[in-house]
């Protein structure tokens, strides 16, 4: 990792001061870097050494990184990992222009590894996630939207990345198809779960952990998996409550619907999804070569039941 972060240091050099300033400003924030961490670690299970592979967990955490850019300046967002957005902090317009930078640096890094295969699998993972962008704005301030049509959007939006950043080390171990789609599986499942609990924490979590404000979800009309569940064991009144604050961003009765989906149960039913998804994740992971990297694998798949932030 501290490879990778030397990659992303020289690979974050322009002439253009802003660029850079906006580009450091988020990326230095404290994030997981988790799917850079997933690249290595599959790596590691599979035996590969490859030297692409760290600028290759770069162009995947500067993809990611865009993509939270964008998200911040749609979702007017003023609080990210505790401190000021940088569309608070610099503006909407250089927030976005500096998250296109992020994407084509990242484009001409994936060209710089030369393997027509990795660029495959990374130019398809960026449109579907931009796919999943839109798909979410669609499906703003809809009260009637189900579970299937939600997975749908995280799939695209969260879990495809993962699935990516998972599926490029075997790519560059030279492993067998077989092997590509168990670590596609692991990805996309794990990142699935992660999705999830990001979604539950939304509604139980601890804002200061957390870094972002409780309820934001609700307060930009995004319809999760904890909310369906309410509105799936609610009473009609319950429901006529939690419906209109989708439908009008309305977080007046924050408080009260937050009880709501908590009396429900809604957010041990969310949980036992994500648990589901990281089950999946696991009995991809086992199939892989025993070391120490699949035991890293198992325990972060196994971990997120005690994720808070």
């Amino acid at each position: 990792m501290q490879r990778v972060d030397h990659v992303i240091g020289e690979r974050l050099s322009t002439d253009v001061p802003l660029v850079r300033e906006v580009a450091q400003y988020i990326i230095s924030a404290g994030g997981k870097r988790l799917r850079p961490a997933l690249l290595l670690l599959v790596s590691g299970a599979l035996g590969c050494e490859d030297p692409d592979r760290h600028t290759l967990a770069a162009v995947v955490e500067f993809i990611h990184t865009a993509t939270l850019l964008h998200d911040d300046v749609v979702d007017e967002s003023t609080l990210r990992r505790g401190r000021e957005t940088a569309n608070e902090r610099f503006g909407n317009a250089a927030s976005v222009l500096v998250g296109d930078f992020l994407y084509s640096r990242a484009f001409q890094m994936m060209v710089d590894v030369n393997q027509m295969r990795v660029m495959q699998v990374l130019s398809e993972a960026t449109n579907v996630i931009a796919e999943g962008e839109v798909l979410q704005l669609m499906n703003m301030h809809d009260a009637s939207l189900d579970e299937a049509a939600y997975l749908r959007v995280i799939r695209s939006k969260t879990a495809k990345l993962f699935e990516a950043s998972a599926r490029l080390a075997p790519i560059l171990a030279g492993a067998p198809a077989e092997v590509e789609e168990l670590c596609a599986t692991y990805g996309q499942a794990l990142g699935t779960a992660f999705q999830v609990i990001d979604d539950v924490l939304d509604y139980e979590g601890d804002a200061e952990l957390l870094g972002k404000n409780l309820g934001d979800d609700l307060r930009e009309g995004k319809v999760t998996l904890p909310v369906i569940c309410a509105l799936r064991q609610g009473t009609e009144a319950q429901n006529t409550l939690i419906r209109q604050a989708i439908e009008h961003g309305d977080v007046a009765h924050l408080d009260e619907i937050l009880n709501i989906i908590r009396q429900t149960g809604a957010l041990d039913m969310a949980r036992q999804s994500a648990m589901a998804e990281a089950q999946r994740a696991i009995d991809a992971a086992q199939q892989l070569p025993a070391n120490r990297y699949r035991e890293a694998l198992l325990q972060l798949a196994a971990g997120l039941q005690e994720r808070r932030s």
